[in-house]
């Protein structure tokens, strides 16, 4: 076998690379009625392209790609800031029991999860701890989870749980990406959902000249404290993220970023110095559609061929529990209503990827029908903090099932 040659891709090349995937994302998606109708993320669209490019590379040309992903790291924390900086009290109140149905649903659909790989492991007459591999460990949990509790499975004896577990969460971040537009429209067409008022768009440059209209100063002085804000909830998210994890805390980095944006947006209100929003919002969705491209682009699908026959027995019973728990649970509890539609998409992304995942297919519906401010409050809340806590604790429920199960 000829041996693979690895090539770099810097920091700034991957930033440009990402661009370009995005506007063809973009391109291809205004072409193709099915990506269009069915709301798929440009950054999916873009980045399986991409990816699938790679992957001929490294099959006929042994040649594989490795990409400087810093910037992509940054960019989660940037956009999970501008979650917390959305985050004020009065609006938590106003969603709080919304927020609570939701974490409800998650935990139950977590057993569920579980109890379908479960299932899968035991109708293969393999150890049902593979099972939590095919189940929320790599798909509710992503690939932070899966390498983690991987490694504590391959500890206990099942070798090559690790990278099954990758593989899973791979898979689970594309599909999460391309069935929450389908369930979104299935919803919207077939229950005849009450839209909500048409909002007023304008073009990029009428939105350049109204940010230039109060003069060149305002506008340098707004965009500026926007960047200031995010950049300090970035370090000063960081900074606690280390104190907490001396004291033996350990909590994801976004997740402490976005509670100093939290502080930092309550806090302004109460010296009534609101913060000017706006840009702080497009920065928002540009840090989010970035990650989200270089994600994608960064995932090696050759990897994936050895346990092909299993990953997609496991991913067609994971998208259905998903696709009939989104249609028939999260969109009825949560109100049969335009809401509940986002809320429901976004769960679809949050619970076979990731909550940027979420996040961009909720984006990917609204901006064909308008702001949902409900579901843009608590999925982001449900995904990024209270979904790691159950996951954990339904991780070890079933382990300790199994456990009994085996002695």
């Amino acid at each position: 076998m000829q041996e693979i040659s690895v090539v770099e891709i810097p920091l700034m090349d991957m930033l440009s690379m990402s661009i370009v995937v995005l506007f063809v994302g973009m391109y291809l998606n205004r072409k193709i009625n099915f990506l269009k109708n069915n709301y798929i993320p440009p950054a999916v669209t873009g980045g399986l392209l991409f990816a699938t490019g790679v992957t001929l590379l490294y099959s006929f040309a042994d040649m594989q790609l490795e990409f400087d992903m810093r910037l992509r790291d940054i960019l989660l924390l940037v956009f999970f800031s501008t979650i917390g900086l959305s985050a004020r009290f009065s609006t938590l109140a106003a969603g709080g029991k919304a927020l609570l149905v939701l974490t409800v649903i998650a935990g139950i659909f977590l057993i569920l999860q579980n109890s379908v790989g479960v299932a899968i492991a035991l109708s293969r007459d393999v150890n049902p701890g593979w099972g939590l591999i095919a189940g929320s460990i790599p798909f509710a949990g992503g690939h932070g989870t899966a390498i983690a509790w991987g490694q504590v499975a391959e500890d206990n004896g099942l070798k090559g749980a690790a990278s099954i577990g990758l593989a899973f969460a791979t898979f689970g971040l594309v599909a999460g990406g391309l069935i929450g537009g389908p369930i979104a429209r299935l919803l919207i067409e077939r229950r005849q959902i009450a839209m909500p008022a048409p909002q007023d768009t304008e073009s990029p440059a009428d939105s350049l000249s109204g940010m230039l209209e109060g003069g060149s100063g305002d506008w340098l002085f707004n965009v500026l404290m926007s960047i200031l804000v995010l950049a300090l909830c970035v370090s000063l998210g960081d900074i606690v993220n280390r104190n907490l994890s001396e004291l033996g805390l350990r909590l994801p980095g976004f997740l402490t970023s976005m509670m100093v944006g939290i502080v930092i947006i309550n806090t302004s209100d109460l010296l009534r110095k609101p913060l000017q929003m706006e840009f702080v919002e497009k920065l928002s969705a540009l840090s989010l559609n970035i990650f989200l491209a270089m994600s994608m682009m960064a995932i090696q699908l050759w990897t994936l061929t050895a346990a092909a026959e299993a990953i997609f027995i496991v991913l067609v019973l994971q998208i259905l529990l998903m696709t009939l728990f989104a249609i028939y649970v999260v969109f009825r509890v949560m109100g049969s209503d335009y809401d509940a539609v986002v809320i429901a998409t976004g769960f679809a992304g949050m619970g076979l990827g990731a909550t940027p995942v979420a996040i961009a297919n909720m984006s990917a519906i609204t901006s064909q029908y308008g702001n949902s401010t409900k579901a843009f409050l608590i999925v982001p809340l449900v995904g990024a903090f209270f979904i790691d806590i159950l996951n954990a604790g339904t991780i070890k429920l079933f382990i300790q099932i199994i456990q009994n199960f085996l002695a």
